[in-house]
């Protein structure tokens, strides 16, 4: 991890920067004016150190003299922020070894984090990892969607039809037909009235002639 030191009297700003230092992945170590920021630099070994140049005790382009001149600190990058625009403290920085150097009327917090990034060069691997994290969350995100079903699910596959059980229809009752009535057969003393009456029958009809003649 890179690790950046913030030089800044004002407290506040010193917070700020140092917040939004730590949220792009840097180590951040801070100093409240040039003579402490010296005394850190060669003890911290930082890969950047982020400066204001007007500021107690030493300044910051002093600061940066006396960074170039001492062999532990001579290459560590620097970045200059200043309320001075004018074009002659500007080539001052340069001259003295500035990496970049900012005016502050000019820049805002993200022009800052840029320009720190695009000092330590690595812009581009801070994007790709900055767009690998939302890839991944958007990946998360898909996962978790619930999918619509599908046809295939709704409708059972001919397999499954096949190994259902099937259903066989209840035999349907056939009706006997009821029999026919028997008709009563006559009684022995019936049968003997009957004989009865047709033997009277026949004697009145053999007798019906002779009362002709008479």
């Amino acid at each position: 991890m890179a690790k950046i030191m913030l030089v800044e009297d004002d407290k506040s700003l010193r917070e700020i920067y140092s917040i939004r230092l730590v949220a792009e992945g840097y180590d951040v170590v801070s100093a409240g004016d040039g003579e402490e920021a010296l005394a850190m630099a060669v003890q911290e070994k930082p890969d950047l150190i982020l400066s204001d140049v007007m500021m107690p005790k030493i300044s910051g382009f002093d600061m940066l003299d006396i960074l170039r001149s001492t062999p532990e600190t001579k290459d560590i990058k620097v970045i200059m922020m200043t309320a001075l625009s004018s074009e002659d403290q500007r080539q001052r920085g340069e001259n003295l070894g500035a990496n970049k150097y900012l005016v502050k009327s000019q820049v805002g917090i993200e022009d800052v984090i840029n320009a720190v990034h695009e000092v330590m060069g690595d812009k581009n691997t801070t994007a790709e990892a900055s767009s690998a994290s939302s890839d991944a969350m958007l990946a998360q995100r898909t996962d978790s969607t619930p999918h619509s079903a599908s046809p295939d699910s709704l409708n059972p596959s001919s397999a499954e039809v096949s190994s259902m059980p099937t259903e066989t229809p209840a035999p349907t009752p056939v009706e006997t037909p009821a029999p026919a009535p028997v008709a009563p057969q006559p009684s022995e003393a019936e049968m003997k009235m009957e004989a009865v009456l047709n033997e009277d029958a026949g004697t009145n009809s053999q007798q019906w002639p002779g009362t002709a003649n008479s």
